[in-house]
């Protein structure tokens, strides 16, 4: 599991870190971890040429050891401080040592266009709000260049604790992070200005609850239901569907397909589309007496394709199981009514249903996806599973936010979501706990999505929902594998 923790937190892991170490050698360590990921990232160090973009604070000195150690290697490195009278010393006279060169900021657009490395150490996890003036004009050049992009800790502009950018960024190829994880590495929009993460252990010790994280394959392992010899079609849970309308009996379908591949015993449907269900998946034991009347379940799922059915969403709120409510259910529900469940509630919207119920823009929800998944989940007292590049995972009773790392733009189609709610509703009804059953139905989901644009990478071919859905057994054994 990837952990990551608010710079709060790192601050006191670190002071407690320099305590126990000679002076300086928590900077070597990180600038030892830095250099060994740029020289790895160019292949070959001799004769390279190297930008080093330095700021004031400490990550400015981990860019200046990190380019000694790349120049002692035979490396053409050029340090270009952003405030020259607030650089790191030490490090700008070890470079100097080693054989760089320090530029000023006004001269070095000619060195970035020629550099095949930039190593960006403008600011460090203590920023907030965009880059200033000075930085940005470098940052553009950067975006120009064909040189690949270091970032030291994590890429200046953004914000370390929230994922937000709120101006000018720096992009990078590569983030070297020491430590640990930062939120905003892992959740969008930060994550796509990071692009390949690697943490570099440097021996800190943070607390045990984490502000994120994010799940691996053994941990989705862990939690994925397993039939015992003696299980049946009842022990191994039932769930419940209601979903689907006269307009859109596509969405029923979809969601009886992740059920059902998702690892549900037995599927209850109710709602108009039971002809359309049955057409394609006979095994759904279909029921057009209303949830009260369809039978036992172990969990309800309400609202895909549902239109205007308040009815139907008011009738499976008040049952005594989990619900999952996605779609026009997330309409259609009242606040009090999820807040006065006894049972568990998962909400699973996208930014544009989580910005109605919030009643902000959805550009607001997107631009600030922590915050946002963290108020629902408070404001209902549910799970919220807020949908999107990445998916986050927000329990009722607080604690660390899970952020999903298998999702593909490819899931962005029509009838995902769908196929999305089935699944979690399965998990919900083996017995997961809200935020289990959320979390391991995003992973499965992402992979299953990968799987069904071909391949294991987050770009592929088109696919539609019904691929998605057909993949997941595939990718609920490759947890396993």
């Amino acid at each position: 599991m990837r952990t990551a923790y608010s710079v709060e937190t790192v601050r006191a892991a670190e002071r407690v870190l320099l305590a126990r170490l000679p002076e300086g050698a928590l900077m070597q360590r990180a600038a030892a971890g830095l250099a060994a990921a740029c020289a790895a990232l160019m292949g070959r160090v001799y004769g390279s040429r190297v930008v080093l973009l330095v700021g004031s604070g400490d990550n400015g000195g981990d860019a200046l050891y990190a380019g000694a150690r790349l120049a002692r290697r035979g490396a053409g490195v050029t340090a270009v401080p952003l405030s020259p009278g607030r650089v790191h010393q030490a490090g700008l006279a070890a470079l100097r040592r080693a054989g760089g060169a320090v530029a000023a900021a006004e001269a070095a657009e000619d060195l970035i266009l020629r550099a095949d490395l930039v190593v960006d150490g403008i600011v460090g996890i203590g920023g907030k709000g965009g880059l200033r003036p000075d930085a940005e004009r470098l940052a553009g050049v950067v975006a120009r260049s064909r040189a690949a992009v270091v970032a030291v800790d994590l890429p200046s502009g953004v914000d370390a604790d929230t994922g937000e950018v709120r101006g000018a960024a720096l992009r990078a190829d590569l983030t070297v992070t020491f430590g640990t994880y930062k939120p905003g590495l892992l959740v969008d929009p930060a994550r796509e200005y990071a692009g390949v993460v690697r943490l570099v252990d440097i021996g800190l010790e943070p607390p045990a609850v984490p502000e994120a994280e994010a799940l691996q394959h053994a941990d989705v392992a862990r939690l994925l239901p397993e039939p015992a010899a003696e299980s049946d079609k009842y022990r191994r849970g039932v769930v419940g569907i209601a979903a689907g309308s006269a307009r859109y009996p596509g969405a029923a379908v979809l969601a009886v397909s992740g059920a059902l591949r998702g690892g549900a015993g037995a599927v209850r449907y109710v709602g108009p589309a039971g002809d359309a269900v049955l057409a394609r998946y006979p095994e759904t034991l279909v029921s057009d007496a209303g949830p009260a009347g369809a039978g036992r379940v172990q969990a309800w799922v309400v609202g895909p394709g549902a239109g205007d059915d308040a009815a139907t969403v008011a009738e499976v709120l008040a049952t005594d199981v989990p619900v999952l409510l996605d779609a026009d259910g997330l309409r259609l529900a009242g606040r009090e009514a999820v807040r006065g469940r006894t049972a568990p509630t998962l909400m699973t919207p996208h930014a544009g249903e989580a910005a109605a119920l919030l009643g902000v823009r959805r550009e607001e929800v997107e631009g600030a996806r922590l915050a946002a998944v963290r108020e629902l989940a408070a404001r209902y007292r549910a799970t919220v599973l807020l949908k999107g590049s990445t998916t986050l995972v927000a329990d009722s009773g607080g604690g660390p936010v899970r952020v999903n790392p298998t999702g593909t733009p490819w899931l962005a189609t029509a009838g995902s979501g769908d196929v999305l709610s089935g699944l979690a509703g399965s998990l919900l009804a083996a017995g997961l706990a809200a935020v289990d059953a959320a979390s391991a139905g995003a992973y499965l989901h992402g992979l299953a999505g990968r799987l069904a644009a071909g391949g294991p990478h987050p770009h592929g071919a088109p696919t539609a929902a019904h691929d998605i859905a057909s993949h997941i057994p595939q990718a609920w054994q490759n947890t396993r594998t």
